[in-house]
């Protein structure tokens, strides 16, 4: 697919804006050269032709300023100035040696004549006895001016300074000269920068016509029709280029048509591949992945490829890409995805040339989760049975040796001796059947003797016992409670009475065992539209949040010290778990630490009609 490309970067604008660009960077130094010593120029001239001008008026006014006479003075002063005309020439003053205007040549300031002038430029020139000049713009007209100031001296031996002489001319002529110049310049440059854009278009065409057809000859190639050619327009490089490229096209489609074959040939074996399948460049870019690794790894084609493998498979913090390519081991890695983590093997092997030149790097991996899994749970289960069988026998042992040693004769001793090792061994019976219950159900061997019950009188029966049971001397200081709330429906389903008792059992010895002394244990029976639920609430411990979700694994207890104390396994509800879910029920719990929690059962429910029951 061709990729358009924009104005601002197609040679059909650079070519122009170079020639522009290099004009306008010759027009600009020719132009700051030439206006600058232009205008350096014609003010020096008129600089020149002034100060000439001032010279010609002190010549004139040396002899009259030497005149005694002061009257015969400003009169022949004033003569001399209306005599005096000059180009440019805006205002011409005379001054005495002490500053007092005896002269002007503006008939408006005449009245002047006389006064002692407030200029501090003549004041500064008699104090200096030096000429000064320079331009200034004037307020009223906002033009500029060149102001002159220059001594007078006499023409005797002494060279006395007798006057001072201060012209002012109109300069603003000049730099009007000087701006007609620039705009002559500039229209110029303009005209000069069209032509050259004329140019500059016709030879930018000469030159991208035939490297357009070259682009798109081979964008045809890299989208894989080499069908067409590029025209040859001349003998130069360009035409060289297109013969090469119309030769590089024909090799191009055998060399595609190769390895197109060969990769579908290796896309067939990737792809029905059970193991994931990655490759990287030299650098450890991915460059082929397929299916069964983007399943495993939870990404798409799109973002894996051109991803570092040290990223996608979460290797950066252990080792380096290098480390990698000359270990070449065996790794567990360990994936997290949204439900649970991916345990995956990878084997790595290196994708290296005769020359030794290792291009790149192959990660094969395989899903190995649910065998660590099995695995996990095989020496958890070990730890556990070996943990729960060592502490009864520990005691067995313990008080046997004691009888051994001579406590048997202790007519008050030994009983308790004996006592103790029953319980420890019922207590080891009782796990070792709770672990071949598990076993059968485990293996699909534990089969169910089912019969149509009235679930209600079912769980007011097991509820009796137990109140029979608080009625005790074990619990006559305990002050416990269970409250009923029954559906006054009659629910009829089909269970195993000898299984689900064990259940409900086990959920009510819990309660007893964890609520406080007086605490209220509830039990409901509730009726669906498709479900029977049974609830057994307390009020004693509850479960953390964090210990939810594992109150139903094998041997795992929330308070293992306190649960041990109690003569608890760790078997019970992973047993009624089972249990319930063989009769296609559901179970689970909601707990608040300290307040309580509540065990809910779900068996499937079915009504049944009167005419069902009885045929």
């Amino acid at each position: 697919m061709n990729k358009k490309i924009r104005l601002v970067h197609s040679i059909h604008f650079k070519i122009p804006m170079l020639f522009i660009l290099l004009l306008l960077v010759s027009l600009q130094l020719i132009g700051a050269y030439f206006i600058r010593e232009l205008e350096t120029k014609m003010i020096s001239n008129f600089d020149s032709q002034m100060s000439l001008n001032a010279g010609f008026l002190e010549k004139t006014l040396q002899p009259t300023l030497m005149d005694d006479d002061a009257e015969q003075l400003e009169v022949s002063v004033q003569t001399i100035l209306s005599d005096f005309t000059g180009a440019n020439i805006l205002e011409t003053q005379v001054m005495d040696e002490q500053g007092y205007i005896i002269g002007i040549n503006d008939q408006t300031l005449q009245s002047l004549i006389g006064t002692k002038s407030t200029d501090r430029d003549v004041q500064q020139v008699i104090l200096l006895d030096a000429p000064s000049s320079y331009q200034y713009v004037k307020e009223d007209t906002n033009s500029r001016v060149l102001k002159i100031i220059s001594p007078i001296y006499s023409t005797d031996n002494t060279g006395t300074l007798i006057g001072v002489l201060v012209m002012e001319s109109n300069i603003e002529s000049v730099y009007s000269q000087m701006s007609q110049t620039v705009s002559i310049f500039l229209n110029a440059s303009v005209v000069a920068i069209i032509i050259t854009i004329v140019l500059a278009v016709i030879i930018s065409r000469g030159l991208t016509r035939p490297i357009s057809e070259m682009r798109r000859q081979t964008a045809n190639i890299a989208d894989g029709d080499y069908s067409g050619k590029v025209t040859v327009y001349g003998a130069d490089e360009l035409g060289e280029l297109a013969e090469t490229i119309n030769d590089l096209s024909y090799k191009v489609k055998d060399a595609q048509e190769t390895t197109e074959s060969e990769r579908q040939r290796l896309d067939s074996v990737l792809r029905h591949m059970t193991d994931g399948v990655l490759a990287t460049d030299r650098r450890g870019k991915i460059i082929i992945i397929n299916s069964r690794a983007m399943d495993l790894l939870s990404i798409s084609q799109d973002r894996a490829i051109g991803q570092s493998i040290m990223k996608v498979l979460k290797l950066g913090e252990k080792f380096t890409f290098r480390q990698l390519l000359e270990t070449q081991d065996e790794l567990i890695l360990n994936i997290p995805t949204d439900d649970q983590d991916t345990i995956l093997r990878g084997e790595f092997s290196v994708i290296q040339r005769e020359s030794g030149f290792i291009s790149g790097l192959v990660c094969v991996l395989s899903d190995i989760t649910e065998q660590e899994k099995v695995e996990q749970e095989r020496r958890s289960f070990v730890s556990n049975v070996s943990h729960e069988l060592r502490t009864p026998l520990t005691s067995v042992k313990s008080y046997t040796e004691s009888l051994i040693d001579g406590a048997w004769e202790d007519k008050e001793i030994a009983p308790e001796f004996l006592k103790v090792i029953s319980t420890e061994t019922d207590r080891m019976i009782r796990m070792i059947t709770d672990l071949l219950n598990l076993s059968r159900m485990d293996q699909g061997k534990q089969e169910l003797n089912l019969e149509f019950v009235s679930i209600n009188e079912l769980v007011a029966h097991i509820i009796d016992r137990f109140e029979m049971v608080l009625k005790s001397e074990q619990y006559r200081n305990k002050k416990y409670k269970i409250e009923r709330d029954f559906t006054q429906r009659t629910l009829w389903v089909e269970i195993d009475q000898d299984k689900f008792i064990q259940v409900i059992d086990n959920i009510m010895n819990n309660a007893i065992k964890y609520s406080p002394d007086g605490g209220k244990i509830t039990c409901r029976l509730m009726e669906t539209h498709n479900s029977i639920v049974i609830s057994i609430t307390d009020e004693g411990l509850g479960i953390p949040r964090k210990d939810i979700g594992h109150v139903f694994d094998r041997f795992y207890r929330v308070d293992k010290a306190r649960a041990r104390s109690m003569g608890g396994t760790g078997l019970g509800l992973a047993i009624s778990k089972e249990v319930v879910q063989l009769h296609g029920g559901k179970i689970w719990v909601t707990s608040v630490e300290n307040k309580g929690s509540t065990f809910f059962i779900s068996l499937p429910y079915i009504p049944m009609d009167e005419e069902d029951e009885w045929g």
